[in-house]
């Protein structure tokens, strides 16, 4: 199986069709320009691919400073929506139990829950994203 995917120096983006998810696997610290960068890298993939289903892998990256992070659920979830309007949206952050706790705090209404969730282990997440629960 052909998996598409884009390697950039801090960012390995591949789309498995199989699963219908687009994975982010972050090789290590960012700029706060690199990670934006990365995400619109990411959305870019996703409208070729029509993939609309992120696993976001944090473990070697880190977490994104608050300003950051809040870029992702402002700015850029509009990006996303535009970008796949007939796309399920759903992002699924695969991190360090040591971040799990931040994140959650970043991501507590229930509209950002909706569309963000946290795991520390990969299979949840890909089950998350493959039905919803």
């Amino acid at each position: 199986m052909l998996v598409p995917s884009l390697d950039l120096t801090y960012l390995r983006l591949s789309h498995r069709p199989d699963l219908q998810i687009l994975f982010l696997r972050w090789n290590r610290p960012v700029s706060s320009q690199e990670h934006r960068d990365g995400y619109r890298q990411a959305l870019a993939m996703a409208q070729v691919h029509g993939v609309g289903h992120w696993l976001i892998d944090l473990r070697t990256r880190g977490l994104a400073s608050a300003e950051d992070f809040e870029w992702v659920l402002t700015d850029f979830r509009l990006q996303m929506a535009q970008a796949l309007p007939q796309a399920s949206r759903r992002l699924a952050y695969f991190v360090t139990p040591y971040h799990q706790p931040t994140i959650d705090e970043r991501i507590k209404t229930p509209e950002l829950r909706s569309l963000h969730r946290v795991f520390i282990e990969e299979t949840p997440a890909q089950q998350w994203l493959a039905t919803g629960r």
